[in-house]
């Protein structure tokens, strides 16, 4: 049986959870506490209503229930790898329509970010590059880095192992979840990801403190 990258590129994956009425399940459940401290992290960055934030691999909109409505109308954008993930959260979970535009919720599996406005000023990947080898962080830096000239501030979270030998082997993080170096649940060494970053144009820190599941938050600048 061929192995996928993550679970979420499997063949039919997304049609059959959706099937099943499981969006959000499928986006790793802890549907409300997750969403309260994402918003919480936004905030604390320096997010205000008036900024414009891209929730990259935005899933069935588990921030953007909270996010749309507490920023300007038209200021979220969301992309995920499934736009039929989106689309179910925009219909199951968003409260008053007029928060967000349907034509805001881009399918993007590449960071490509097509159709994005340059006017991004906030950026956050939650829990994506935990199912996503290290190239893909590279790339997705990269490209938000070239994309958005008035990003201010791009926060991401990664799995990580504590040194290098421990990083060849399964690694248990302190919530329980079992992660690895060549297949999903991935994780990184905490050189890595900064290198990377520094590379990619930006002033990154990471920060300490408790996410759900056991991931580490970083927090980039542009340079």
């Amino acid at each position: 049986m061929a192995q996928h990258i993550s679970p979420y590129h499997a063949p039919d994956f997304f049609t059959d959870a959706l099937a099943k009425g499981r969006h959000r399940d499928i986006v790793g459940g802890r549907w409300e506490e997750t969403g309260n401290f994402q918003m919480e992290i936004l905030i604390e960055a320096g997010l205000m209503p008036q900024h414009h934030l891209l929730d990259i691999g935005a899933g069935s909109l588990r921030l953007g229930c909270l996010a749309a409505p507490y920023l300007h109308v038209g200021h979220y954008w969301a992309t995920d790898l499934s736009g039929a993930l989106m689309r179910r959260g925009y219909e199951a979970e968003i409260a008053d329509k007029t928060w967000l535009d349907p034509k805001h919720l881009i399918e993007d599996g590449n960071f490509n970010f097509p159709g994005v406005p340059d006017t991004i000023t906030h950026a956050i990947c939650f829990a994506v590059f935990t199912h996503l080898p290290a190239n893909h962080l590279r790339r997705a830096l990269i490209q938000t880095r070239a994309r958005f000239p008035a990003l201010q501030k791009l926060l991401f979270t990664v799995f990580l192992a504590p040194d290098p030998g421990a990083s060849l082997a399964p690694f248990r993080q302190v919530d329980g979840v079992v992660t690895h170096d060549t297949r999903a649940p991935y994780h990184m060494l905490a050189e890595d990801v900064l290198h990377l970053a520094r590379a990619s144009g930006f002033a990154v820190t990471q920060r300490e403190m408790w996410l759900p599941r056991g991931q580490v938050l970083f927090e980039a600048a542009p340079i």
